[in-house]
């Protein structure tokens, strides 16, 4: 699986926190509904890597991913659930060596240069940006595009609906990250409808690359 050809299947990836296993097969229904397709089920509660199974069997054409991976076990444990890529908030040698043993797909997350030159020489080229707005921004990610053409990103952290646009305008960018897919409050009403049109909405954003 070529994770930059994931990335950019839709503008935006959520990225889920799912505290009530029951949220997550009508969940991923309904933002399937509503055009999106690649989701990040973040390691945050006890029932994550459940979700991940719930989801995969409720859309089984989704592609669903384990977020805030930061061990090696962390990704063995993605993998035995039926996780299809792993998302990470940085990235260890010791965590790229581990991503090549069970061939999951790892998004790693960076900040600065010196971690973006030390993913790329362990041979990453799509990336997390994260954490996106405190990292710097649009602003970063603009002055990353002249020195590292062939690296592209996802921008995670602090990036509203509202903002995702100007990340999306930027070439190196194939899509953002954001939790307001998934509101707890909409998934604890059972208002899949009202996650539907969100991912309607998110859907039909531009990606310029």
């Amino acid at each position: 699986m070529n994770l930059q050809d994931v990335l950019r299947m839709a503008p935006v990836m959520p990225v889920i926190v799912i505290r009530n296993l029951d949220h997550a097969a009508p969940l991923a229904r309904a933002l399937s509904r509503g055009g999106i397709r690649v989701f990040e089920v973040t390691l945050r509660t006890e029932v994550a890597l459940d979700a991940v199974s719930a989801m995969r069997e409720a859309v089984p054409d989704a592609i669903v991913g384990v977020g805030t991976v930061t061990r090696p076990k962390d990704l063995e444990a993605a993998v035995a659930a039926g996780a299809m890529f792993a998302v990470s908030p940085g990235l260890t040698r010791e965590l790229a060596e581990a991503a090549q043993a069970p061939a999951l797909p790892l998004l790693p997350g960076v900040m600065t240069p010196a971690e973006l030159m030390m993913a790329r020489d362990l041979g990453f080229d799509a990336l997390k940006f994260f954490p996106a707005r405190e990292a710097g921004g649009i602003g970063m990610l603009r002055a990353l595009a002249g020195p590292f053409p062939d690296v592209m990103f996802c921008p995670t952290g602090g990036i509203t609906f509202d903002t995702a646009p100007s990340y999306l305008e930027l070439p190196n960018v194939a899509c953002v990250g954001g939790s307001w897919l998934a509101p707890l409050d909409l998934m604890e009403r059972g208002d899949w409808d009202g996650i539907t049109r969100l991912a309607e909405q998110a859907a039909a954003l531009q990606v310029q690359s």
